[in-house]
């Protein structure tokens, strides 16, 4: 059963197929100011957005764990998730588990404190449960260094553009 009604489908703006989705994803989050790597996702089938509410789901091919290195937490995703979105939060947000000790606990919100002017890796983010649990961790723990690969394919493809001219 899906959490996203035909209503909702029909004001939405849809997108398929995992690479557009990925980024899609990633431009919104960076929009509203949170870290790009909030949501790793894998094999994102469909995508949809409602800007007048702010209303989003993804939906994957399967539920996926992701540990976050950084600070050492368990998340798992499930095969949707949705949430309305805003100016450095997520809120209503369901599909996401986050393990604590020996136990999964639902997150419900995800708030960031805007430190950093609008650097989604600067400042702390914050996620709480509906059981009123909360968690803060720094923002970089959830960023995926995208630049920097970006930088490096630039420098390879230079270097190889280099020795080229000199043979």
């Amino acid at each position: 059963m899906s959490l996203v009604t035909e209503e909702q489908r029909a004001k939405a703006e849809i997108y398929q197929g995992d690479s557009l989705c990925q980024e899609k994803c990633q431009f919104l989050l960076k929009e509203v100011g949170l870290p790009n790597g909030l949501l790793p996702l894998k094999d994102i089938i469909e995508c949809g957005y409602i800007e007048e509410t702010g209303f989003v789901w993804l939906k994957q091919k399967k539920k996926i764990e992701h540990t976050f290195k950084k600070i050492g937490k368990l998340v798992s995703y499930a095969t949707e998730i949705t949430a309305y979105v805003e100016n450095l939060r997520i809120r209503k947000l369901t599909g996401v588990k986050a393990k604590e000790l020996f136990i999964w606990i639902t997150l419900t919100d995800i708030s960031a404190d805007g430190e950093g002017g609008g650097k989604s890796s600067a400042g702390k983010v914050t996620f709480h449960s509906s059981t009123g649990f909360y968690r803060t961790f720094p923002a970089a723990a959830f960023v995926i260094e995208v630049e920097d690969e970006e930088k490096k394919k630039e420098e390879v493809k230079e270097k190889v553009e280099n020795e080229v001219k000199k043979a």
